[in-house]
């Protein structure tokens, strides 16, 4: 059996129109492709050319994740976006949780994404402990960990145990500085959120719909899911819903 956690690519094929398609998706903070990958192989069964690639830090310890930030993780994610777009004639781009960040992050510097489609995506936080990440972060090298927070009983994200408060603290940090560029996303925008999430609060999901400048922007409730939706109980409302969004928002 093949590792769940390695990065996965599949090229696709073309439409009958001859235009290939592509979709980047991003896995979360602290996790790994595992936790959509089934996500990125129903879509890859559609045939699109589809890329999760390994965040930098990620898939090993949360020791080595805490030399990593947000400059290593958005540097792997354009890159991987960079060599789909050559590849492609049309991209969307996604992602899970820090994997929405970085996909809104990546829609805000290139108005050329024909769409985003983001489950559970932070930029914001009603949690007062995180306003100590920039002094706790030298005292205290981690917490615990925020993987496997799934209803679905029996599944397991394959996520650290433990949250690298230097990585989180550059994460938080990134937040800052994309909120004011929310404006500049003009893509279509598909956003999945879970009616109960013990991770990211809804203070991120209401600003990010106040602040994008998409014309084309819808949010749907997840009500038998927890953060990580991909592999939870409305998993095929995802998989089925983002596909046909795919679809629309890449047509000719």
């Amino acid at each position: 059996m093949s590792d769940p956690t390695a990065p996965f690519a599949s090229d696709g094929v073309p439409g009958p129109d001859g235009r290939r398609i592509g979709v980047l998706l991003s896995h979360g903070f602290t996790g790994s492709p595992a936790s959509i990958r089934p996500w990125a192989e129903h879509l890859a069964e559609q045939g699109y050319a589809v890329r999760v690639p390994l965040l930098p830090g990620h898939g090993t310890t949360w020791q080595e994740m805490n030399r990593t930030g947000w400059a290593d993780w958005s540097t792997a994610i354009e890159a991987t976006y960079a060599d789909l777009a050559a590849r492609c004639d049309a991209v969307v781009v996604g992602g899970l949780s820090m994997g929405g960040t970085l996909a809104l992050w990546l829609a805000s510097r290139h108005p050329e994404i024909a769409g985003v489609v983001v489950v559970n995506p932070a930029v914001t936080s009603t949690n007062k402990q995180l306003l100590a990440l920039p002094l706790l972060k030298h005292v205290v090298p981690s917490m615990p960990g925020l993987a496997n927070d799934v209803k679905k009983p029996g599944v397991v994200e394959h996520g650290y145990d433990r949250t690298p408060l230097r990585a989180l603290a550059s994460l938080v940090d990134a937040w800052k500085r994309l909120r004011p560029d929310l404006p500049a996303i003009t893509a279509p925008l598909l956003m999945f959120r879970s009616a109960e999430d013990h991770v990211v609060d809804p203070s991120s999901a209401r600003m990010i719909l106040q602040r994008v400048s998409s014309r084309d922007a819808r949010e749907l409730l997840l009500p038998d899911s927890y953060h990580v939706a991909t592999l939870d109980n409305d998993a095929p409302t995802i998989f089925a819903e983002s596909a046909t969004f795919v679809e629309r928002v890449t047509a000719p």
